[in-house]
């Protein structure tokens, strides 16, 4: 699994070896999305891949989103997309080592996409881009899915523990209105940081 690197990530995509990419938002995170009224907050998507949920929110007037991927070749995807949104709002960087502070951060299809020895490391790291009313919000598999290649999967309760530590778990909850192949296989998320 060391194999996880950007050249792997940049050949999924030059490749179309993507299944998980639905070619647009997916709606339990696209209804989220309708439903947001501030403009102001700041927002990353990590591994975000295509990131068509990115594209939404600028189109509906969400200006500060950020989008963070390993590879490059999403990112240009985005920029072929949408040329207005802003080139300097599309990183290519590892999300260990990402810096910020932020009030939303969208989970889509990233915590399956890295080796689950890196688990606990992440949570930690979400935990320090948000702000402190920040969130996250999305979507995790309730599968086992793969144990040698992503997307690797897990299970509610796995993830309450692996959470609990540094956020309060607002929803945890099988998704009402997933795709048809991931119907029963997702929960959608909300979570905020507990206090340091």
């Amino acid at each position: 699994m060391d194999t996880l690197t950007e050249s792997y990530w940049n050949n999924r995509y030059q490749t179309n070896d993507f299944s998980w990419d639905l070619g647009e938002p997916s709606i339990p995170l696209k209804k989220y999305i309708e439903q947001l009224d501030n403009k102001e907050l700041k927002i990353l998507i990590p591994g975000a891949g295509n990131a068509y949920e990115a594209e939404l929110l600028f189109q509906l007037g969400f200006k500060n989103v950020y989008v963070l991927d390993f590879a490059e070749t999403p990112l240009l995807n985005i920029k072929k997309r949408s040329p207005v949104f802003p080139s300097h709002q599309l990183i290519q960087q590892d999300f260990f080592e990402h810096e910020g502070q932020y009030d939303l951060i969208f989970e889509q299809t990233f915590f399956c996409a890295i080796n689950p020895n890196l688990r606990p490391q992440y949570v930690q790291h979400m935990r320090s881009l948000l702000n402190s009313n920040g969130k996250i919000v999305g979507l995790l598999f309730n599968d086992i899915l793969n144990i040698d290649h992503p997307p690797f999967g897990g299970n509610e309760v796995e993830y309450n523990q692996l959470f609990s530590e540094y956020f309060n778990i607002i929803k945890i909850e099988t998704c009402y209105n997933s795709i048809k192949p991931r119907e029963g296989r997702e929960l959608f998320i909300i979570m905020q940081p507990k206090s340091i």
